[in-house]
């Protein structure tokens, strides 16, 4: 079959010819075999979905061509290895000068309603009791700047909700969760579970932005300063200008922050240490993971294979066909 007409890359088959093909690199990975040889592996896709691809001569020369986010041609065929479709490349150039669209290589992203989700946002803002918290969370969330950053940022740069309003729909998503364990728990300060919800990546909004190709970036504040430390400092002045706000509670709400990543290995400069410092952390991290294999097994879905490839974060092959009400 040649595909210089536009087939869906699921129906591509065993030593089926792809020529002169327009891809976006989604990944690209530089190997060394065992025999030696060097050799890369790409994640190529477009609209109609993505496909493993391997290039194994003139490495070193066709390496430098290009980088992931990049716009590729390639002349290749398909074959099966390991029960699952590769395209073998034997050309391939650089093609970001042609000014493709990237939302044309894309499969449909999230279309996220940030507004719904900012008034639910304030939904739970309103259960707070304390006086103090609440009000430090109205007075942020009501700054035009800050509600401006908070509907467009992504929560991460690639791992998990990463996308325009991301962060938004993490914080909203993890509020849903502590509303749950805030009751079930009964010993709990749910406030304070509903700060560290809030508060735990707010930093982000400065750390992280989304640039004119529509690729999530660093800021320069953020490289330099990090998002628990642009979370802290706004608390710090956003709760100096609260009457009467207890130093004490100051304290507690950035331990929140500081040990939200759980680990010191994973970046807290603090372990967690008290229960609801320690039910942030844990359930960021569920949130963010749950996430993560979401759109990894969304993703990999559209290979029409029954396997995915190996997650190196989560270290497993998954399998991605659709459960969802299959036996009823």
């Amino acid at each position: 079959m040649s595909t210089t007409e536009i087939v869906s890359l699921k129906q591509l088959g065993d030593k089926d010819l792809v020529t002169e093909r327009f891809f976006l690199v989604k990944d690209k990975t530089y190997g060394v075999g065992k025999n030696g040889r060097s050799f890369l592996s790409l994640l190529a896709g477009d609209r109609t979905g993505q496909i493993d691809c391997r290039v194994w001569d003139n490495v070193e020369e066709l390496n430098s061509l290009f980088e992931i986010g990049d716009f590729v041609k390639i002349k290749g065929a398909v074959q099966i290895y390991n029960q699952r479709k590769q395209l073998v490349v034997h050309k391939l150039e650089n093609v970001n000068a042609l000014g493709l669209e990237r939302s044309d290589y894309l499969v449909e992203q999230k279309n996220l309603d940030t507004n719904g989700l900012f008034s639910e946002l304030h939904q739970y803002i309103q259960k707070i009791q304390s006086s103090y918290i609440k009000q430090l969370c109205l007075d942020c969330t009501s700054d035009s700047e800050i509600k401006n950053l908070i509907l467009n940022s992504p929560a991460a740069k690639s791992i998990h909700h990463a996308e325009r309003g991301g962060l938004l729909n993490h914080i909203v998503s993890i509020c849903k969760l502590m509303d749950f364990i805030g009751s079930h728990y009964a010993d709990l300060n749910k406030d304070l579970l509903y700060f560290g919800a809030i508060f735990h990546d707010l930093g982000k909004i400065w750390e992280l932005e989304i640039n004119k190709n529509n690729q999530i970036t660093y800021t320069e504040k953020g490289q330099l300063l990090g998002h628990m430390y642009l979370s802290c400092e706004l608390v710090e002045k956003r709760s100096q200008k609260i009457l009467g706000f207890p130093e004490d509670l100051r304290m507690i709400l950035k331990h929140i922050i500081l040990g939200h990543h759980g680990k010191i290995e994973y970046g807290s400069p603090k372990l967690p240490m008290f229960p609801e410092a320690f039910i942030v952390a844990q359930i960021d991290e569920l949130d963010s993971k749950i996430d993560q294999v979401m759109n990894f097994v969304k993703i990999e879905r559209q290979s029409g294979e029954n396997w995915s490839r190996y997650h190196e974060n989560l270290e497993r092959y998954f399998y991605i066909q659709d459960l969802k009400g299959k036996w009823l």
